[in-house]
């Protein structure tokens, strides 16, 4: 079982190739991974459900900056349980 589609209740979103190397070159993948399936999911969701090229990369910077910094999920506040440096 995938350990990320085990409580989700919607559609699982695969993670794309852009999004996966823009993690990895950013070396944020681990922080990524931290977080809850479900905010994973969204973030998948939310990025490859733009309609234009220049939206689908202001929501993967956004991802990127908020993972980065830790403290926000969807501009909301986010207060991880567990944290990685």
């Amino acid at each position: 079982m995938n350990k990320q589609s085990s409580r989700l209740k919607r559609p699982l979103y695969p993670m794309p190739e852009d999004v996966l190397s823009a993690l990895e070159n950013k070396g944020l993948l681990d922080k990524y991974y931290v977080r809850p399936p479900f905010q994973r999911n969204d973030y998948i969701s939310w990025i490859t459900r733009a309609k234009h090229e220049e939206t689908r990369q202001k929501s993967l910077q956004q991802m990127i900056d908020e993972i980065k910094d830790g403290g926000l999920y969807m501009k909301m506040k986010y207060n991880p349980k567990r944290k990685i440096e």
